[in-house]
């Protein structure tokens, strides 16, 4: 598209991953779209103690504008600094003023200008506005030019259709190769298979199942366990957990063990088509993933050449019992290169121009086209 646009973007953070797992999907997307011409300010609270805990500084390629989390005058000053922006985005999670924003993005755009609700959490969303025909986004859906998901497929864009949306368009999880890449191992993530994710009520469950319980199969091999909140689980003794993970430590991480693992959420499992960042962060590393199933896997990665698949505990651990250093090898650089020729951010990146030039809307679009 040859007109470039000026982005407003409402997100949770963009310099902290603390209790943050959009995160990655934030820095790439954004970084993706400065690279093409475009102006993002990213505006975010002070909240969660992410501030305290950021791991990048500010970027050169998006502007961040932190406001305060207490009272509305600091989102206020914000929103109003977002009123002239082409594209005015409202994405899910923020975790303070979700309600208030939800409407506030609506009243405040140009005639002329585009907002769009982008779901970082898709199942959630769903699951809440279906199951409470009182849920205050719900009548709004419809008043959005369009809805973004980073995951669900058909199963989300129908779900989201049926309730009023004028589009819905999923953009997927990717990579940045700028920052996630191969390194040297590291010796304090050294074992057989690695787990980073944050403990939250949605994974638990199959963590317990995919994770632990393949680490009481194997009690001669060695799990490494990185996220928040995991420090009050029981979990067997040959599970070494390190706690929060910062960005910087995530290649290391996935170069080290002979394979990592991931556990989608089960919210995120049951909708499918939904790969977490951890799956491209891994790939972009070159590490051997091993994965619990959900539909739509083979879109990315090709199971049991670019990844390997497991149904349940007993699969993880029958998969490394079965894994050698060389298989691992071949695994992890079949899926990085695979990530590199369709699923890196700026493959994500060409995808919205194209939206935004597309005619679902012509009326509001022509003036990015």
């Amino acid at each position: 598209m040859a007109k470039k646009i000026n982005i407003a973007f409402f997100g949770s953070s963009l310099v902290s991953a603390y209790w943050n797992g959009a995160a990655t999907y934030y820095r790439g997307i954004i970084r993706a779209l400065h690279e093409r011409g475009h102006q993002i300010t990213f505006y975010e609270p002070d909240a969660y103690e992410r501030q305290k805990h950021r791991d990048i500084p500010d970027p050169d390629w998006a502007k961040v504008v932190v406001y305060s989390a207490e009272g509305n005058q600091g989102v206020n000053r914000a929103l109003e600094d977002a009123s002239s922006a082409d594209l005015i985005v409202k994405a899910s999670g923020i975790g303070v003023f979700d309600e208030y924003l939800e409407t506030a993005v609506l009243d405040i755009k140009k005639p002329d200008a585009l907002v769009t609700f982008w779901d970082v959490d898709a199942p959630a969303t769903l699951d809440r506005v279906q199951n409470n025909s009182a849920d205050s986004f719900r009548p709004l859906i419809p008043n959005y030019d369009l809805i973004l998901t980073y995951g669900g497929g058909e199963p989300v864009v129908n779900a989201y259709k049926a309730l009023g949306a004028r589009e819905c368009i999923p953009i997927y999880n990717a990579l940045d190769a700028t920052t996630h890449y191969p390194v040297s191992p590291d010796s304090r993530f050294a074992g057989d298979l690695g787990f980073l994710g944050n403990r939250i009520p949605d994974r638990e469950t199959r963590v317990e199942e995919f994770l632990f319980r393949a680490a009481t199969q194997l009690p001669d091999y060695k799990f490494i366990l990185g996220g928040n909140g995991w420090e009050s689980k029981p979990m067997p003794i040959n599970v070494n957990y390190l706690g929060h993970i910062y960005t910087r430590d995530h290649n290391a991480f996935n170069c080290t063990p002979k394979a990592v693992l991931n556990i989608s959420r089960e919210s995120m499992a049951r909708y499918g088509f939904s790969p977490a960042t951890r799956v491209f962060e891994a790939a972009g590393a070159g590490a051997c993933i091993i994965t619990d199933f959900w539909k739509g896997i083979e879109r990315f990665l090709e199971p049991g050449r670019e990844i390997i698949v497991a149904e349940n505990g007993d699969g993880v651990a029958e998969s490394l019992r079965q894994l050698t250093p060389e298989k691992a090898r071949k695994i992890g650089d079949a899926a990085r290169q695979r990530v590199l020729a369709e699923h890196t951010y700026t493959h994500r990146a060409e995808q919205l121009e194209a939206i935004l030039s597309s005619d679902f809307d012509s009326r509001k679009l022509q003036r990015f086209c």
